[in-house]
């Protein structure tokens, strides 16, 4: 049985913690490998070597960093296939999910390759009598990020690019649950020439956790997870002085106008809802319609559409189907109980994934698509974010009530509004109190120049990720007001200069 361990100092080196973890494949339940739980002792290795190598890092010049992350991401692009494959036979999504998982971390390499004009500052010329002033974004130090199981590629590459192009050198703890990617990515940043501590991953629990969270020499901590564990690492990281963002849990909702396009609402619903088999921060879970006629209408079309989805492993398949596995059984266990839940608490059960088995899979960690309607607050299907393959119905009668109910509920990640009615949108998007808003836009993921990140317990800190805002985070500024005395000029120079 292959054990993975750790990737520290440009090196794959084996743990002697003595702990140890499964990693199955989802689509048949079985074993493929095991996956080293570090110890507190081995991740301050990490940190160490980190340490060691940002004096000689942040010296480099950010068009030399940033070539690297132009190499790095034709490594990427070269092999796509194969870190597409290993994604969909750790976490369990399909093959074309996990190619467009990476695409959109590919998105943050390519912002972070613009890094020597993000950091550019800005200047002033004579704020006073021949003194000018301006302004150096600077790199913190050592970084950490801790990443989920739902992104293993994406989410990672939300944190180390920008961090690491800005002149920083990095730890990266990824899930337990699918941790062969992140060390594919470090090794293909040594190919694109990385020097060593500069980027490390660290496998492990909450044992390695705490030690990213508490030792003094890690400067900023990113994570991406749910809310118990984000209130959890922004408190107990920021009493440790350290710059922290962590975003938790989400509730997303569509709001559902009378006059949208009800071919296009189902369309995006099924995606948003039951792709990835619901394992994303921003999936759809709860659909809000304005009006009874709409609710019935959408039901019926969603009870048809499921009855036509594919379901089955998310590779090796053809043709594809249209959800895979969740990613463990312990996490199938968890989605069905809360189905249970609804059932209990009095929501009606249009659609039950209970029961569902991929033939030949029978073994897999499987939930069917789920339907529930006449969901109300104070039932755990609202209040509490699912991470699986189940929609709920809410019915409301005014657009006014939609918004309250979304305004109500604690997270504030991402919605929708699906409307043709210019005026409602508008009003929607200034108003509703949720961090990320898409306007006939089931899943409002912000593009790589733009930030990500919720309201509410949605978030902890106050920095979203990538765009500006992780330049920000990653950076620290230092403004300079200076003045020079007249100084003897040099002589010509007739080469061309040359930088970096």
């Amino acid at each position: 049985m292959t054990m993975l361990g750790n990737y520290i100092d440009g090196h794959n080196l084996a743990s002697d913690s003595g702990r140890d973890a499964p990693v199955y494949n989802p689509a048949t339940g079985e074993e493929s490998l095991r996956v080293a739980l570090s110890s507190a002792d081995e991740t301050r290795t990490a940190i160490t070597a980190a340490e060691r190598a940002f004096d000689g890092w942040r010296r480099v010049s950010p068009l030399k960093r940033a070539r690297v992350m132009f190499r790095f991401k034709a490594l990427l692009e070269a092999n796509a296939e194969r870190i597409a494959t290993q994604i969909s036979r750790e976490h369990g999504k399909v093959y074309s999910d996990a190619l467009g998982e990476l695409t959109r971390g590919m998105e943050v390499v390519e912002f972070a390759c613009g890094m020597p004009h993000l950091l550019k500052g800005e200047h002033s010329l004579n704020v006073g009598g021949g003194v000018d002033s301006y302004s150096m974004m600077q790199p913190l130090g050592v970084c950490a990020g801790i990443s989920p199981f739902n992104f293993p590629a994406m989410v990672p590459m939300w944190m180390f690019p920008i961090a690491i192009a800005a002149g920083n050198t990095f730890v990266m703890k990824p899930s337990e649950k699918d941790p062969s990617v992140p060390l594919m990515l470090a090794e293909l940043l040594t190919e694109a020439g990385l020097p060593d501590g500069v980027f490390n991953v660290v496998n492990g629990d909450k044992e390695a956790v705490d030690v990213l969270l508490t030792d003094d020499r890690v400067q900023a901590v990113s994570f991406v997870g749910s809310t118990p564990i984000a209130e959890y690492i922004y408190t107990t990281a920021s009493s440790h002085g350290k710059r922290v963002q962590a975003l938790g849990g989400a509730k997303n909702h569509m709001v559902i106008m009378p006059d949208a396009d009800p071919a296009q609402v189902v369309n995006s619903l099924m995606g948003a809802a039951f792709g990835s088999a619901g394992e994303r921060c921003m999936a759809i879970s709860v659909a809000v319609c304005v009006g009874d006629e709409v609710a019935d209408h959408l039901v019926r079309d969603l009870k048809q559409a499921i009855a036509d989805m594919s379901v089955g492993p998310g590779t090796g398949q053809d043709p594809e189907p249209h959800m895979g596995p969740l990613v463990t059984r312990e996490h199938a266990d968890k989605v069905l109980a809360y189905i249970d839940s609804g059932v209990e608490q009095g929501a009606r059960l249009v659609v039950d994934g209970r029961a569902f088995k991929a033939v030949g899979h029978e073994q897999g960690f499987f939930v069917g698509p789920t339907l529930f309607d006449h969901v109300k607050p104070g039932m755990r299907i609202y209040d509490e974010e699912i991470f699986g393959p189940v929609l709920s119905v809410v019915r409301v009668d005014t657009y006014d009530e939609a918004v309250r109910l979304i305004d109500a509920h604690e997270y504030g990640n991402g919605t929708a509004i699906f409307t043709r009615d210019g005026d409602t949108a508008r009003q929607f998007c200034e108003s509703i109190q949720v961090g990320m808003v898409g306007v006939n836009v089931p899943i409002p993921v912000p593009m790589a120049f733009h930030s990500f990140g919720g309201w509410k317990r949605s978030l902890f800190g106050p920095l979203h990720m990538h765009g500006q805002d992780g330049v920000r985070f990653y950076t620290r500024m230092k403004t300079v007001t200076a003045r020079w005395p007249t100084g003897i000029r040099g002589g010509a120079e007739f080469s061309m200069p040359t930088m970096g």
